[in-house]
């Protein structure tokens, strides 16, 4: 008896965090939360936590059972309700989590107007070489190929 009472308070608790992060829509991982949350009185009514130590006399009882009390049936009904609503909740968070990643990536993508070309950051952030100093790689002995200013004198002609 304390057992059934102790799974259904563990369900409870489970229950109320799964409705109060669906609240917050967050809905993939609060029926993920609901589903985990089943599992204590699913165990719970089909009779599969009390079998503890007492192993070989208490199958023969719980077969008995499986048998002749619909309590047992519904805790089995129970638990496949749980998984469904793990598999649920998985398939939501992968199709979700793609979208955010494209989410992502539109963030970071630069703005139409922003230089694409020197920019490694924000404009304030960034630090350009003094107008009478060489850049520290072309002090270095910079390849020709790696030379943009003209490309960038071409690209702030046109205004890009």
């Amino acid at each position: 008896m304390l057992t059934t009472t102790v799974c259904a308070a563990l369900s409870a608790a489970g229950l109320a965090i799964a409705f109060l992060t669906a609240w917050r829509r967050r809905f993939a991982a609060a029926t993920r939360l609901a589903a985990v949350a089943l599992v204590p009185v699913g165990l719970a009514m089909s009779g599969l936590v009390g079998l503890g130590g007492k192993i070989g006399k208490a199958v023969g009882g719980w077969a008995a059972d499986l048998v002749l009390k619909p309590t047992v049936w519904a805790g089995f009904a129970v638990l496949a309700c749980a998984v469904v609503l793990w598999i649920i909740g998985r398939a939501a968070a992968a199709r979700s989590g793609s979208a955010a990643s494209r989410r992502e990536t539109r963030a970071a993508e630069p703005a139409a107007g922003a230089p694409a070309l020197g920019a490694s950051g924000p404009p304030a952030t960034r630090q350009r070489p003094a107008p009478g100093r060489p850049s520290a790689g072309k002090a270095k002995g910079a390849e020709p190929g790696e030379d943009f200013s003209d490309i960038e004198a071409i690209l702030k002609k046109h205004g890009i």
